[in-house]
């Protein structure tokens, strides 16, 4: 695609990797979160930042991606663009930013004038390696999902924090306030619901989804790639798709649509239709590579079952329809290490959304955000010390509850808070005096055996 010089007066680089995120960013565009088209040039910077580029899905070839694309004056690929680097390892040295920059900003036609950068997650590649390029440019993040909800995996870096003007985020639990970036003081600000459900409208195709005897489906099984993340074993994330098949073939649907996630393996389909034919039941899998919640509107399914997918929210928040979890206590025990940043959506899932086969909830939302204060500070109590007293009241009163599966009797312990094993973590804690006392009274002690 030809680069065009930009001759208006203020560049926009939007970078993305997932059609859920280009949404995200086209809601925010919509209403006006970005300002005025005019006097704007705005770059969509794809990335695929798939382990295997050249195997996954690619963004640009996903239903609904074309419309997406509309709102900017120009889409860049960025892997092209550093190739033969990967996109979620490179970040160039500093004293090369300069050249990169200059690089950029001649062949995307983003002229000399100031600079806007919006990313996705500002600790990682590639936004990581934008931010260094454009060490000039006025940064906002925008949340792609439920992981805004947590805390900030890594601290930044001063020269970046001063940057960051907000945090761009989806309402997807109602009146929850987001977690991460909060320790810098970077305000959040939503991206208006009906904004984001007009786009997902928008970029609904009609899909002709009917199984095997001409049936439309009424429960959809959304799949993750949660082996690929070395959470879970293949054999296990195969076994975890087969239960939500027969929970909710056990809730009385007869025709169910496997939405696979577009870097799972094949044979995960083949695990379904064994479920599916010992439940009874018809499967259809959905092979065209399109976001979950465009199906909602094309199919209007009465249940849709998963394991801590974004797409579980946006399908009971935005379209009404029930939604069921499996997994999720699994995933709270494999999740390593604890700072994990996977573990507020699935603390999110488990507590808001009932087990498949059940209607409860562990949690209301009012119940959730305390909850969430207290994994919070576990994650990373550091930099959150604030949170402390919260988490030791939240964890005071709820021991005997059954809700400690949301820590490890190691982090609790570590952190001397309710919960933990009290004399393990009084030993981890002596003064160094006092351990180097023990060390010579045990010293003296092998000696008089010895003599």
């Amino acid at each position: 695609m030809p680069h065009h010089q930009n001759t208006t007066h203020r560049a926009q680089i939007f970078e993305v990797s997932t059609l859920y995120g280009a949404a995200t960013l086209a809601a925010a565009l919509d209403a006006g979160l970005f300002g005025p088209r005019a006097g704007a040039w705005r770059i969509l910077l794809v990335s695929n930042n798939a382990a295997v580029p050249e195997t996954a899905v690619q963004l640009t070839e996903m239903d609904g991606f074309t419309a997406l694309a509309t709102r900017f004056d120009e889409v860049v690929d960025w892997n092209r663009e550093i190739s033969p680097h990967h996109p979620s390892a490179w970040t160039p040295a500093g004293h090369d930013a300069p050249l990169w920059q200059r690089m950029f900003r001649t062949s995307w036609g983003l002229g000399d004038g100031p600079l806007d950068l919006a990313v996705e997650s500002v600790t990682a590649a590639p936004a990581k390696a934008l931010a260094t390029i454009f060490a000039d440019a006025a940064l906002h993040v925008y949340a792609d999902g439920l992981m805004s909800y947590g805390p900030t995996r890594d601290p930044l870096p001063q020269h970046v924090v001063c940057r960051v003007r907000r945090l761009l985020h989806l309402d997807l639990v109602p009146g929850l306030t987001p977690l991460l970036l909060t320790e810098y003081g970077v305000p959040s600000e939503l991206v208006p619901s009906d904004a984001f459900r007009k786009v997902l409208d928008e970029i609904a195709a009609p899909v002709d989804i009917r199984d095997a005897d001409g049936g439309v489906p009424t429960a959809v099984v959304l799949g993750q790639y949660l082996a690929a993340l070395n959470i879970l074993k293949p054999a296990e994330e195969e076994d975890l798709l087969a239960r939500m098949v027969r929970g909710a073939a056990a809730a009385g649907h007869t025709s169910i649509l496997f939405k696979p996630h577009p870097t799972a393996p094949a044979r995960y389909s083949r695990a379904l239709e064994q479920a599916a034919e010992e439940s009874g039941v018809r499967l259809t899998t959905l092979r065209q590579p399109m976001l979950a919640e465009t199906v909602y509107l094309s199919l209007a399914p009465r249940l849709v079952v998963g394991c801590f997918s974004t797409a579980m929210l946006t399908a009971s928040e935005l379209y009404g329809v029930p939604v069921a979890r499996a997994g999720t206590e699994l995933l709270l025990q494999r999740l390593r290490p604890y700072q994990n940043s996977n573990r507020i959506p699935v603390t999110i899932v488990d507590a808001l959304v009932p087990e498949v086969g059940s209607t409860a909830a562990r949690y209301s939302v009012d119940e959730l955000e305390p909850l969430l204060a207290a994994v919070g500070y576990c994650m990373q109590d550091r930099r959150h010390r604030r949170l402390r007293p919260a988490a030791e009241a939240w964890l005071s009163a709820h021991l005997d509850d059954g809700s400690l599966r949301y820590f490890t009797r190691r982090r609790l312990t570590s952190l001397e808070l309710p919960g933990g094993v009290a004399a393990a973590g009084a030993a981890r804690h002596l003064l160094p005096a006092a351990r180097k006392a023990m060390r010579t009274a045990r010293r003296v002690r092998r000696l008089v055996r010895q003599g």
